[in-house]
């Protein structure tokens, strides 16, 4: 259905990638992985055709339907929501509105007016069949949790998320052949994630996505095109297979390099001891003709690079922790947080879970002192010393110092070898650790958070979506570094293979502002409850 011919992409002498031939079939699902810089948004944005490539082409079936997840939750502000995501089938949006504004007109004795809304009747009748593109529309806006009543609110009265949320029920509405998505889950709680997974394992046609949650991928995928060295490698099934079979793979090369670097140490030995020989000259001749075909390939195993986390508590925790009691929180009328309250043991590691909105991020902040509750309390244990990733991350880590001065300005006492290491650790080298943090893309201010974070030696963790513009492969090593810290952690995710990797008890905040508390791992949680 979509394929490319030599498809290239570079930026200066910067390749990003190099001569890519590939087909997308009708009824697989692909995932495309590779390291952050990779090129993987710069791929799709080619498929699209929203960029431009160097060199090559893409080739797009005729009368196929292509949908593109938008990026600009901006661009409908003047919208009702219903009419966003009407929208993303803009045939039948036109149609529909035109029909309307002749209607409202009324100018029926007109055989020309008349003539225009038969052809806008067929071409409604050939984009909605059944005539239920309404009822499909308010289905999609409730399940990502837009009531009836708000259907018609204009798109500038939501956040950015929630916009984010009506772009992606713009791209669904359409039903497109290829379906081209880049990072659908931001901004969705593990409830919306469920059934966009849902969504997509029912798609019939072709399906191409970019998305660094582990668990939506595995689910969702049938193949995987991994990005990396400037091409693109495809296997079949999803990221667990890959991960088995790329190592295989280079295992495997590893290996056939060792067995020819042995060969080639052999026949070196042998021509450089019998080559002045008269009666081994021939030998020592074909030996050297063996040699000189000799290849030795390069193991190229992966441009990736994995992080080093390790968090490293200065003192052990006491056994009083924290005491969370009848704590409540509203915004005006509106009531965030209804009497929550929980002890938190020695050992917990809390994966703190709620759909969004629910009053996750507004507990933490409450709990690290930078919101005051309206009612109740809270009281951390003497022994107790915190450390604290906020949601706001990316917007609060600015200004002009360099990375390495950025994290001492926290404390002046931490040596800079140390500071260097740890920013070492999350694969800042020498060179970058020169930047400035103004510099920093979104996912390097969260590394860089995590930094700061293992400077402090905190018996404490309390982690607001740390996960957010990491990479998969930073997203795992965070995972067991939670798993091996000898603290406590309270973590609010929507990544369930982070939250399966570290915790041991699940507190979810329920539309209501009540809480469950269960004490097991997620998979036991879903037993029990569901998402």
């Amino acid at each position: 259905m979509l394929s490319t011919v030599n498809l290239t992409q570079r930026y200066g002498k910067r390749v990003l990638f190099d001569k890519i031939n590939i087909t997308l079939d009708a009824g697989k699902r692909y995932g495309l992985i590779g390291a952050n810089g990779a090129g993987k948004s710069t791929f799709i944005k080619i498929l699209s055709g929203e960029i431009e490539q160097t060199d090559g082409e893409v080739q797009l079936q005729s009368g196929v339907k292509l949908g593109v997840l938008g990026q600009n939750q901006y661009a409908f502000e003047d919208f009702t929501l219903k009419d966003a995501v009407l929208y993303g089938n803009k045939k039948l949006y036109n149609a529909q509105k035109e029909k309307e504004r002749l209607y409202m007109e009324g100018n029926f004795d007109s055989d020309e007016v008349n003539n225009r809304l038969a052809e806008l009747e067929m071409i409604c009748a050939d984009e909605d069949p059944t005539y239920e593109s309404d009822v499909k529309i308010e289905k999609l806006l409730e399940v990502l949790g837009f009531p009836a009543s708000q259907h018609d609110d204009l798109m500038s009265s939501l956040t950015g998320g929630d916009k984010f949320k009506i772009l992606l029920a713009q791209v669904l509405f359409l039903k497109p052949d290829v379906l081209l998505l880049d990072e659908p889950t931001n901004n969705l709680d593990i409830e919306t994630i469920s059934w966009l997974e849902n969504e997509l394992q029912r798609h019939e046609g072709t399906l191409l996505i970019i998305s660094h949650d582990r668990h939506f991928i595995n689910n969702v995928v049938t193949n995987i095109l991994d990005l990396d060295f400037q091409n693109i490698r495809e296997f079949t099934g999803n990221y667990d297979d890959w991960y088995i079979a790329a190592n295989l793979i280079a295992k495997q090369a590893q290996t056939d390099r060792d067995k020819a670097l042995k060969e080639k140490g052999d026949l070196e030995k042998f021509i450089a001891r019998f080559s002045a020989n008269a009666s081994k000259a021939k030998q020592a001749t074909s030996r050297q003709k063996q040699l000189e075909k000799l290849d030795i390939a390069e193991v190229k195993l992966s441009s990736r690079r994995d992080p080093s986390i390790m968090f490293k508590p200065n003192r052990d925790i006491g056994n009083e922790v924290l005491e969370v009691t009848d704590i409540c929180h509203n915004y005006g009328d509106l009531q965030a947080l209804k009497n929550i309250s929980f002890k938190v043991k020695k050992g917990d590691k809390i994966a703190l879970i709620g759909s969004n909105g629910a009053g996750k991020t507004t507990l933490l902040e409450i709990l690290m002192g930078k919101l005051k509750p309206t009612s109740g309390k809270f009281n951390w244990g003497q022994t107790v010393f915190t450390t604290y990733f906020p949601q706001n991350t990316t917007d609060l880590i600015g200004g002009e110092d360099v990375l390495p001065q950025w994290i001492q300005n926290f404390d002046p006492k931490w040596h800079i070898d140390e500071i260097r290491k740890c920013l070492g650790r999350m694969l800042f080298t020498g060179e970058e650790q020169g930047k400035k943090v103004s510099a920093c893309s979104g996912g390097e201010k969260h590394r860089l958070m995590l930094s700061k974070m293992m400077m402090d030696s905190a018996n404490f963790l309390v982690l607001d979506e740390p996960n957010n513009h990491l990479d998969l492969e930073a997203i795992i090593a965070l995972g067991e570094a939670l798993y091996e810290y000898q603290g406590g952690v309270i973590c609010v995710t929507h990544d369930r293979e982070l939250i399966d990797a570290f915790a041991n008890r699940i507190i979810k905040i329920l539309p209501d502002g009540s809480l469950i508390d269960f004490e097991g791992d997620y998979e036991a949680f879903v037993e029990e409850y569901g998402h």
